[in-house]
């Protein structure tokens, strides 16, 4: 018997870094995904083979000991199958560029949490994404769920540390163009450095924080009646509030100005100090925004927001 699941990458649309204090951010989930097939086998061992490498183990070994970035879905194997017979067989196929800030780690889990689980019983969303968060702690321990919340649930999601998730009900039609810088960054050195900055000039990370809020509350209604020129400006001063903290450097500027040659407005997404930005676009200006990119050889690909989520199958 075979058990399959597919999840959602996620995109940071606004807030990112200010979220952290307390300012709502805004995630919805993109039409890239992670696919799992889950299997019972008779050896009592847990094999897991992906694009980015295989992790063969015998069960309850300490996480702490495994190193390897499979690691959540055998923390997720060896939880599941605790008190069965047999073993397990994974399989992990990505559409997902993984460490960008896309939600790679997050979909993996999220799919791996129903794959396995629904092998042995029917399994609720709520309870795949409890494991989902569970799993993911074991790479990021201080992660928040939002990102696995958006993979589970699809559509576009406000977030913050107090009052947690909230779905948005509107449906845009837009279309984002995903540019990867494809330089390799630390999301903790650059945490550090916003903290850094905050610490250096306290009413001016306030002022930043409270524009931010403001901005974020205006893309709610804009979100509500799909006005994308609008959105196209907050995207603007967005990303000049992530200059003013010092998360962009001389690449993500170059294709930020790249993006917003055709698009409506470009900005960075997640961490930044390399990773991913996105150009806002609909279908007159998505064609020429992915020629921009593309003829100045970086990287990039076209997603719509999926609205589907958790998918098992």
């Amino acid at each position: 018997m075979k058990s399959k699941a597919s999840a959602p990458g996620k995109v940071i649309l606004f807030g990112e870094h200010f979220v952290v204090y307390g300012v709502k951010a805004i995630l919805c989930a993109i039409d890239k995904r992670i696919n799992v097939t889950a299997e019972k086998i008779d050896d009592k061992k847990i094999s897991i083979r992906s694009n980015i490498g295989e992790l063969v183990l015998p069960p309850n070994k300490p996480i702490s000991e495994i190193k390897s970035p499979l690691k959540p879905f055998y923390y997720l194997a060896n939880k599941i199958i605790e008190n069965q017979s047999t073993g397990i067989e994974i399989v992990v196929e990505s559409n997902i560029p993984l460490g960008v800030g896309l939600g790679s780690s997050s979909a993996c889990c999220v799919a791996g949490a129903a794959a396995i689980s629904r092998l042995f019983k029917k399994t609720s969303k709520e309870e795949i994404l409890d494991l989902a968060i569970e799993a993911e702690k074991t790479i990021f321990e201080n992660t928040s769920g939002a990102d696995c919340t958006v993979c589970t649930y699809g559509g576009i999601m406000e977030y913050d540390k107090e009052e947690g998730f909230h779905k948005i009900e509107s449906k845009p039609n837009f279309h984002l163009v995903i540019a990867n810088s494809n330089i390799e960054h630390s999301t903790k050195m650059v945490v550090d450095k916003v903290r850094q900055f905050k610490e250096k000039d306290e009413a001016e990370f306030s002022s930043l924080c409270n524009m931010e809020s403001k901005l974020v509350k205006e893309v709610l209604k804009l979100l509500k009646v799909n006005d994308i020129k609008k959105l196209g400006i907050k995207i603007k001063e967005n990303q000049e509030y992530l200059e003013t903290i010092g998360i962009s450097n001389d690449k993500l500027r170059e294709m930020i100005q790249i993006g917003q040659t055709e698009s409506f407005g470009a900005k960075i997404t997640g961490a930044g100090g390399g990773g991913c930005i996105y150009a806002l676009t609909d279908e007159s200006n998505l064609e020429h925004t992915m020629n921009q990119f593309k003829d100045k050889n970086f990287d990039c690909f076209a997603v719509k927001i999926d609205f589907k989520g958790l998918d098992t199958f």
